[in-house]
């Protein structure tokens, strides 16, 4: 697997002449991967240069962007908002409020540790009506069962290991981009 980010994510940021944030984060659904990025701007043109990769779990429905549908949408999206900070590793979250720890009664916690909640930044394709991210509660987050990481597993969200998350979550601000393929 290449380690430079993918044509259809320079060409994404192109075509919406988008700001460029600090780091860019691209989810590949195939691989169920997720690579860091970071821009260089000493070049005359900025780039972004590979990071670090990450092994992830995305929908067990597959990719699709339609409310209720439970499938991890494609596209460009942002870092919303960030939920968890200052929590210990393992609090579990219902409706982004805290409720329990998973080695208090809850191992099996769904959403744990932090939530990267995301926004979709294309109208009509993740943004908006009936296919809008952020309303549907699409995040990045911790999971409770980290032995599904690495195949389809999940109800839309993106699940990543705690170990991965919690550094990610205090090194990204909000508004970095996510580009999900």
């Amino acid at each position: 697997m290449s380690k430079s980010m993918s044509r259809t994510a320079q060409w994404a940021l192109r075509r919406r002449n988008t700001r460029l944030t600090r780091f860019l984060l691209t989810v590949n659904v195939a691989a169920q991967r997720m690579s860091l990025f970071e821009l260089n701007k000493s070049n005359c043109e900025p780039q972004y240069e590979f990071r670090k990769r990450y092994v992830v779990s995305t929908s067990a429905y597959g990719t699709g962007q339609v409310k209720n549908s439970q499938q991890t949408p494609l596209g460009l999206h942002r870092v919303a908002q960030k939920v968890g900070a200052g929590h210990l590793i393992g609090t579990v979250f219902r409706s982004r409020k805290p409720v329990g720890l998973t080695w208090n009664g809850r191992p099996n916690g769904s959403i744990v540790h932090r939530i990267l909640w995301l926004e979709g930044l294309e109208a009509g394709h993740n943004r908006g009506g009936n296919v809008d991210t952020f309303e549907r509660f699409i995040y990045i987050h911790g999971f409770g069962d980290e032995s599904t990481l690495g195949r389809p597993n999940s109800h839309g969200c993106i699940h990543l290991a705690a170990v991965d998350l919690i550094p990610l979550f205090d090194r990204l601000p909000v508004g970095t981009l996510i580009w999900i393929a």
